[in-house]
């Protein structure tokens, strides 16, 4: 049997003593407040069982005790699992979760410290890829920010702890942005090597590219739901930074998509199709064939992006209005383009003053 003992300075907490087989004392503690579930633990002695009782009363008071309970009661991984069930992220971002799961993910959120997430940022600064190769501080800060994000809802939605362990480690330095465009002779040889290619649809795509600036993950799962050639726009819906963008069609990209939509023979929405009418067509070979016959070296096909907001800059567009195109959510990205934005204020101000001064 438990006997009561009178507790009065604890305003929620009562105490129960009771003896073991061996006739040692043990302590109850049961904490009771309208609308909170009851709170029980057992010690050893009472010294112990007091003060749990304090720090548990003065938690309560405070809004804190259920949130440090559940971070001592769900694992990193169970977190994880969660936002991936809510969300269904990108598969980049499910690789990077995996990743965290796999090494961490058997703690406790309670355990979790920025010590711990230290580590592991300095082992994927280190340690290989599966494909043998070395992950770059850009790539290594995408893993932090995939599991970053995940405490961020753990915090707003979940509830299950309080402050995020990421706000607390440094990331690594990024390098400066790649900037990477064709020259004119650059560009006209490898759309020369386009049209001559064997794919129907590398011409289109890479011309897309150049005069719209969009990714290549948002012109190969194009349909022509997203295409208005009346209004001579291309719609985003889904793109990478989640936001709605109106693409414009100039005149070339325009006619081009008029060609191929009469072309069309296939029963599918999509623009580019593959072999399986549901999936987009994989034009790595094709291009590749086309950068070497056009003899252009060093480049990516995200390098037209690049190429689309470098032509923009040089034709006197701003740093905003390239922004808004390319979809860019922070200044910052947008900035790699300033000094050919500059380049073109300098003549813009030169041929202004020749025409005033002479």
């Amino acid at each position: 049997m438990w006997s009561k003992i009178n507790y009065t300075r604890l305003r929620m907490a009562t105490i129960k003593e009771r003896k073991t087989k061996e006739g040692k004392p043990k302590y109850q503690v049961r904490i009771r407040r309208k609308g909170y579930p009851v709170q029980v633990a057992t010690f050893a002695r009472l010294t112990e069982a007091k003060r749990w009782a304090r720090q548990t009363e003065v938690a309560i008071e405070e809004g804190r005790h259920f949130k440090i309970s559940a971070a001592k009661k769900h694992t990193l991984a169970d977190m994880i699992d969660r936002y991936i069930k809510q969300f269904q992220p990108p598969q980049a971002k499910k690789s990077h979760l995996y990743w965290w799961k796999n090494r961490i993910g058997c703690y406790l959120l309670a355990d979790i410290t920025p010590a711990l997430i230290a580590e592991g940022r300095d082992e994927l600064l280190i340690t290989l890829t599966n494909k043998s190769k070395q992950r770059s501080p850009s790539t290594v800060v995408r893993y932090i920010a995939s599991l970053s994000h995940v405490f961020t809802i753990g915090i707003k939605e979940y509830g299950w702890l309080q402050t995020s362990p990421i706000a607390n480690i440094s990331k690594p330095k990024e390098p400066p942005g790649r900037v990477r465009f064709l020259s004119d002779e650059e560009r006209k040889r490898l759309l020369i090597a386009c049209q001559k290619s064997d794919s129907p649809y590398l011409y289109l795509v890479v011309i897309l590219a150049i005069s719209t600036g969009m990714r290549k993950s948002e012109i190969m799962t194009l349909t022509w739901p997203q295409v208005d050639l009346f209004k001579k726009q291309i719609i985003l819906e889904k793109t990478k930074n989640k936001s709605h963008r109106v693409i414009p069609l100039a005149r070339l990209p325009l006619e081009l998509l008029k060609q191929h939509l009469q072309q069309k023979k296939v029963t599918t929405n999509l623009l580019f199709p593959g072999k399986h009418l549901s999936r987009s067509i994989d034009l790595r070979k094709p291009w590749l064939k086309a950068l070497n016959a056009a003899g252009v070296q060093n480049f990516k096909f995200h390098d037209l992006r690049h190429t689309a907001a470098s032509y923009m800059a040089m034709s006197g567009s701003s740093l905003t209005e390239i922004g808004i195109l390319l979809g860019h959510k922070r200044l910052d990205v947008t900035k790699r383009y300033t000094h050919l934005t500059e380049k073109h204020l300098s003549k813009a101000v030169e041929k202004m003053n020749e025409v005033i001064f002479g």
